[in-house]
């Protein structure tokens, strides 16, 4: 068998781009890959190509052989482009070798840990304007069936401008998402960066009493030993490393107690391969690991097949605002039970993009959004 093509599709889906790729090969077996960087994504799509050269030709069994070759294709290896490049073939070459073999991939990570995996409801909550809307719509991710669910209490602007205001407003509306979920469903927090050193311990303080399952990335990413003094002082777990790219940036955050959980991306942090290597290291710190999932469908269920396969798995990402047209791209579409992701138990990633069903969503350049470091001081 030999590879014989390397192409990508991008579609725009609400507020971001999906990055599609897929390996062909002369006998007719065909693997996906997901590569969805937000904003970024013309450079990924141009380094998948230039990675293509690479593989047209090759032998595609091995995807572990082929991510060393890929990744010291060039002197100036790693950065987000690259790596997210590398993430898509490696997902979709790990896709081949489950068809080939006729096992799902999570068998050739080792057999699966659990074939029900709990989700929790990302970006919930938007819009919401008071105790009332934060009350309601924990109720209805309850009523989905959700475990738990993430959302932003406290606006970056609006503590800067008057923090005692935003403080006691962003506690009214965690007091009512808690008293709307019940004592039993996990409550995240997105901080997108927002906070520092000085302001993390205020949020901390505020918000508590309403139990908190993490906080995430409640500073910038890049300097982990100021992140281990935070996870130090505050009572909350971090839960931080979407933007980390490889083991050897997570060993740094882990070397210093920089978190309680990890939160990995398959389609940025080098794909299956790597993130497995990942949540290992994870696991001689007894860390557990909370894959991040914003893409599409392709992402989706190769993040599920490394959950399924790895001792120390904690709770999946679910972007559910997308979820029905996620639903309607894929072949078949992910099981929903109870909370939980169902594994599928067909061949390779057992999900395929259904690319007509997004005939009618043309990529498109991803919106600029402005990021005021000063905001957060």
């Amino acid at each position: 068998m030999r590879i014989t093509a390397v192409d990508t599709f991008k579609v725009w889906v609400d507020w971001c781009n999906w990055l599609f790729v897929r390996i062909s090969t002369d006998e007719g077996l065909v693997g996906w890959g997901e590569a969805s960087l937000h904003g970024a994504i013309d450079p990924v799509e141009r380094a998948v190509h230039d990675y293509a050269g690479h593989l047209i030709g090759q032998d595609p069994s091995g995807p572990e052989r082929h991510w060393h070759r890929l990744y010291n294709a060039w002197r100036w290896r790693g950065g987000a482009v690259f790596m997210s490049a590398l993430a898509g073939l490696d997902i979709a070459l790990w896709d081949i070798e489950g068809k080939r073999l006729g096992v799902p991939v999570y068998r050739l990570l080792g057999g699966p840990h659990r074939t029900r995996l709990p989700v929790y409801a990302s970006h919930w909550l938007q819009g919401a304007a008071g105790p009332d809307d934060a009350h309601r719509g924990a109720e209805e991710a309850v009523r989905r069936g959700f475990r738990g669910f993430k959302f932003t209490p406290i606006r970056r602007e609006q503590l800067h401008q008057d923090e005692a205001a935003e403080l006691r407003r962003g506690a009214a509306l965690m007091e009512a998402a808690r008293a709307g979920a019940g004592c039993d469903v996990e409550i995240f927090i997105e901080c997108s960066e927002f906070f520092s050193p000085r302001t993390l311990p205020m949020v901390d303080a505020a918000l508590h009493p309403f139990r908190p399952g993490w906080f995430e990335e409640p500073v910038p990413f890049e300097n982990p030993a100021v992140m281990a003094a935070m996870q130090a002082q505050i009572r909350t777990p971090i839960a931080t490393g979407e933007r980390l790219l490889s083991r050897f940036e997570y060993r740094e955050l882990l070397v210093h107690g920089g978190c309680r959980i990890i939160q990995p991306d398959l389609m940025h942090a080098g794909g299956i391969t790597e993130v497995r290597r990942i949540a290992s290291l994870a696991d001689t710190w007894y860390v557990p690991v909370a894959p991040h999932n914003p893409g599409g469908p392709i992402c989706t269920v190769a993040a599920m097949h490394l959950a399924a396969s790895i001792p120390n798995f904690f709770i999946l990402e679910q972007m559910e605002p997308q979820r029905a047209i996620r639903d309607l791209a894929s072949r078949p579409a992910v099981r929903f039970e109870d909370g939980h992701f169902l594994m599928p138990d067909g061949p390779g990633l057992g999900l395929e993009p259904d690319l007509e069903a997004l005939k009618d969503l043309p990529f498109k350049q991803q919106p600029r959004v402005e990021r005021n470091g000063a905001l957060w001081r």
